[in-house]
């Protein structure tokens, strides 16, 4: 009898909503209890690699080869912005001129899965001559490069995402979980501040939340709307269309604040129908309102804010004074929002 033909799988089969969501579920798992396994391998040898990163006069160089290589620039970038400085170096341009980057004060970190690349093994006998600490990430603790090395972390996986068992999926997962684990103990043993952190994130969320004050994007001076408490409602409105704030403080005559008004305290008052043209302030005004001192963070305004449902907050210092004033508007142009 003539051999039957397998049918050719169509791209609907190939795109089979069971199938990819059986094999998406299958990378997780997969990557899940390659990071699991790592728990119990954070022992002396990381305690080690810790401690010779954190003794470095120098710099933490990072190397390593194709998808290695990605997690090591990643590595490199984490530790330097949170307090170790490193910086990656591509492995086969090192041979051909940039272990000149390289210094003797230096500690050498290489990633290498199956600790025999090529690219990596040529330089250890160079990391050697320059008598510097190295410390192996590697799945493979009887590689060359794991001979080589002071320190040996363990990253090894049972078995990489996918059914081929052939792309670096879990095994470049572990890789990058230790690295974050080194990462982070370095962190906390050097004491890293969350305003340190700020400072070398300016650009980000993270670091305007924790570097912006007050006082750096408080109102000041004439652009600060403020009447007494004897000032015409009529003419308060006034103020507060040429400020264009929302609001307006009140003060006494020695320029501490007594209260504040609000666009919403103006349609509460038309509400009640209160007369625009002959009520004065110490009649509308809110009295006892929220106030900030321009030492503090621009988030902690923004916290005020949304705790008690305002738009506005004074500045003021210790004796009440005004300094400044401050609305949503500033924080969100700040971005601190």
């Amino acid at each position: 009898m003539p051999v039957q033909a397998h049918p050719k799988k169509t791209s609907d089969d190939l795109l089979d909503p069971d199938r990819l969501v059986r094999i998406g579920r299958s990378v997780i798992e997969t990557e899940t209890s390659a990071v699991a396994a790592l728990a119990s391998r954070i022992d002396e040898n990381f305690v080690a690699a810790c401690r010779y990163m954190l003794a470095c006069d120098g710099r933490v160089i990072v190397i390593g080869m194709g998808k290695s290589g990605h997690i090591g620039r990643k590595l490199a970038a984490t530790l330097a912005s949170t307090g170790t400085p490193a910086f990656f170096v591509h492995p086969g341009e090192a041979s051909h001129g940039d272990m000149g980057m390289i210094t003797d004060k230096d500690v050498v970190l290489a990633l290498s899965n199956s600790g025999e690349t090529d690219e990596i093994i040529t330089l250890l006998p160079l990391i050697k001559r320059l008598g510097l600490r190295l410390i192996a990430l590697t799945g493979s603790p009887a590689s060359t490069l794991a001979k080589a090395a002071d320190v040996i972390i363990d990253v090894s996986v049972k078995k990489e995402a996918g059914p081929q068992d052939l792309a670096p999926t879990a095994s470049t997962t572990a890789a990058l979980a230790m690295g974050d684990a080194l990462a982070i103990a370095l962190l906390d043993a050097r004491g890293f501040s969350d305003e340190k952190f700020a400072e070398f994130h300016p650009g980000g969320t993270l670091g305007r939340r924790l570097l912006l004050r007050v006082s750096d994007i408080m109102h000041r001076g004439d652009e600060m709307p403020s009447v007494t408490e004897h000032t015409l409602l009529s003419e308060a409105l006034i103020e507060m269309t040429q400020k264009g704030l929302g609001m307006t403080a009140v003060l006494d005559k020695q320029g501490r604040v007594t209260g504040i008004f609000t666009d919403g305290d103006l349609r509460r008052k038309l509400d009640a129908k209160v007369d625009v043209h002959t009520a004065r302030m110490g009649e509308v005004m809110t009295r006892n309102c929220k106030t900030i001192v321009e030492d503090h963070l621009a988030a902690e305004a923004l916290s005020m804010m949304e705790k008690f449902r305002i738009n506005a907050l004074l500045v003021v210092d210790g004796n009440g004074i005004l300094l400044g004033v401050l609305n949503m508007h500033d924080l969100l142009r700040a971005r601190v929002v």
